[in-house]
């Protein structure tokens, strides 16, 4: 098993809010993703987390297969990780919110998927779920568990075939609660998805986010 040092981990917000965890894209890092709490509403608690795998002067969550496509053994490694952190940081009973981008957004689902009741919900932005990585992804698996998935029409970075199947399985086959929009963008978050991504995050938390 694969040694990985404890998580590099920048905090915005309000402390004592629902937790949103923010996962950076793959060659990425935390200090870029964590900008996106400038855009998002007060009242959370937003923890950008850095990737354990160092890669092409950035992080990744997982080995990959091919794009978008797990080395399930690494996912599952990096995963466990990832819950030895969350189980140490995250407010006794309080929500926690996973928002991913790209190859984030693969680990967050991921994660998802793994265990669809630890989460309040996932965002999944401009990524795809990670199939065939050895977990479940059978009908009704997220039944009722708040889903976004955002996508772009333009996005040459994720191949189609993933991207159609994470949309239909969010918003068919899993049962999610999903909210899903299409942005006529490339692989880049649009203003709008950003936008909706606050909405989602004001509906979903409710009264427990503080005004």
């Amino acid at each position: 098993m694969t040694a990985f040092a404890p998580p590099t981990v920048m905090t915005q917000g309000d402390p004592d809010g629902p937790l949103v965890v923010l996962l950076h894209g793959r060659g990425s890092r935390e200090s870029e993703i964590i900008a996106l709490a400038d855009a998002l509403p007060a009242g959370f608690h937003y923890a950008a987390v850095r990737a354990p795998i160092a890669e092409h002067g950035g992080f990744a969550w997982f080995a990959n297969r091919g794009i978008g496509r797990p080395v399930p053994d690494s996912l599952r490694e990096t995963m466990d990780w990832f819950r030895s952190w969350l189980d140490e940081v995250r407010p006794a009973g309080g929500p926690v919110f996973l928002v991913g981008f790209s190859g984030g957004a693969a680990f967050a689902g991921g994660l998802l998927l793994d265990d669809p009741h630890c989460y309040a919900g996932a965002a999944v932005l401009y990524g795809t779920l990670p199939f065939d990585a050895g977990l479940p992804t059978g009908p009704g698996h997220l039944a009722g568990v708040p889903v976004l998935v955002a996508r772009g029409d333009r996005d040459q970075v994720i191949p189609r075939d993933l991207l159609d199947r994470t949309w239909q399985y969010v918003t068919a086959g899993s049962g999610a609660r999903s909210t899903a929009r299409r942005d006529p963008v490339g692989h880049a978050l649009a203003p709008a998805a950003l936008a909706a991504l606050s909405d989602w995050l004001r509906a979903e938390a409710g009264g427990d986010a503080a005004a």
